[in-house]
């Protein structure tokens, strides 16, 4: 007789979790509105429902090389 192992491994599928993303926008929508009682479809719906969702967005601000301009109080116009 011989013995096999049956355990599986579980594998980290489908997209990951950003907080602040669009699609995690996207998804809390979703959620809202199927707690609002309605329901998700494929395709375009035929009367859309107004559903807001807060959500802050994750920000980064990005640094210019390149050098700022020199302003003198001299030139006139």
């Amino acid at each position: 007789m011989s013995k096999t192992n049956t355990e599986t491994v579980s594998l980290k599928r489908g997209r990951p979790t950003v907080e602040g993303s669009k699609r995690q926008a996207v998804l809390a929508m979703r959620a809202a509105k199927v707690a609002a009682g309605g329901t998700i479809q494929r395709g375009r719906p035929k009367n859309p429902v107004t559903i807001q969702v807060d959500v802050v967005a994750k920000t980064r601000t990005i640094k210019s090389k390149a050098p700022k301009a020199e302003v003198t109080a001299d030139e006139t116009i």
